[in-house]
């Protein structure tokens, strides 16, 4: 669930004049901190620090069909990271290791759902394309759309997301390219009780408006670019979670192309102590918002919460039983980081 904010600082300088020493005012640090709303949805590319085996299948060698990799126990969701304590990270490095190998035994370190274990197998030529291979379909990265949730206007640093990035096995992805574009939605798979929703969008691949360089619990983080125009986002302060309220409030997403809107919320609970990103749970109460994806959806993950005009947060999960509910981290949580 994938958009973008702005952090402003206010410098104040002390002067002399002819003598006489003016005195300096101190500003408070909530109040030099501003912050510009975002709402748009962004794309990335994420990486499983391998080759991920999505598929298994035959290798027609001259003496007939073999499976190497079915045979020797791995299966569909494993992540082969070495091949021999070489470590493989893409589709080219494990292609080069079956190649050095020269058909003959080779170890394959493999991760399933966080751990590892050795696999033994020998590759088997191709008779067709005379490579080496053991009978697997495997990607190394993995796009994704989520939404930014804040930029610092001093230093252009941003936040998105709200929560850690995992693939279907839920082993923490890491970036892959830095580019990070704009996106634009395209459509919405609706949310229905029991199975989330999700947004489709298209990466805008001329419009790219920051790099990553850091993925965590919290989210994605990395540099906007200076020249993105901020002149249509919205200048707040944001607001610790004691400061947060029972009551209403309001989300920034964008379900359709590239334009943000802003949503009507409730806040139904606060927990500030929570440390799994869950400081609060959320309803949709917006009309239109559950007209067009039925509460929140996959890709809406960042999207800015703002109560009483101030930013305190972003949503980061949907309640599978219930799409109009969710929860949401607490933006002190996402500037730790």
């Amino acid at each position: 669930m994938r958009k973008l904010k702005f952090f402003i600082a206010a410098l104040l300088v002390p002067l002399a004049l002819a003598g006489s020493l003016i005195p300096t005012v101190e500003a408070r640090a909530d109040e030099a901190e501003l912050y510009y709303i975002g709402g748009m949805t962004a794309g990335f590319m994420l990486s499983a620090e391998g080759a991920e085996v999505i598929g298994l299948s035959d290798v027609a060698a001259e003496d007939g069909l073999h499976r190497p990799a079915e045979d020797a126990g791995i299966r569909i969701g494993d992540t082969i990271v070495a091949v021999d304590g070489i470590a493989v990270k893409t589709i080219a490095d494990l292609n080069a290791a079956l190649e050095r190998s020269g058909g003959e035994e080779v170890v394959l370190t493999v991760r399933r759902k966080g751990d590892t274990a050795q696999v033994n197998l020998v590759p088997v030529k191709d008779k067709k394309t005379e490579k080496y291979k053991i009978g697997v379909l495997i990607r190394d990265t993995l796009a994704g759309i989520g939404t930014v949730t804040y930029v610092d206007k001093n230093t252009y640093r941003f936040g998105a997301l709200g929560h850690s990035v995992c693939d279907e096995n839920k082993n923490p992805l890491t970036i892959s390219d830095p580019k990070v574009y704009l996106c634009s939605v395209i459509g919405v798979n609706r949310g229905t009780r029991g199975r989330a929703g999700e947004l489709r969008g298209l990466f805008m691949n001329d419009a790219m408006i920051g790099k990553a360089d850091k993925v965590c619990a919290t989210g994605l983080y990395g540099t906007f670019d200076k020249n993105y125009d901020f002149s249509h986002c919205e200048l707040v302060e944001r607001a610790s979670v004691s400061e947060a309220t029972i009551g209403k409030a309001v989300i920034y997403s964008t379900v359709d192309g590239t334009c943000p809107q802003k949503y009507e919320i409730s806040i139904a609970k606060v927990d500030e102590g929570n440390r799994e990103n869950k400081n609060f749970v959320i309803k949709v109460t917006d009309e239109r918002l559950l007209d067009e994806t039925g509460g929140i959806v996959q890709g809406m993950s960042g999207s800015p919460i703002l109560q009483n005009g101030k930013l305190i947060g972003a949503v980061t999960h949907v309640f599978l039983n219930d799409p109009t509910r969710g929860y949401g981290i607490a933006i002190d949580r996402m500037l730790e980081n």
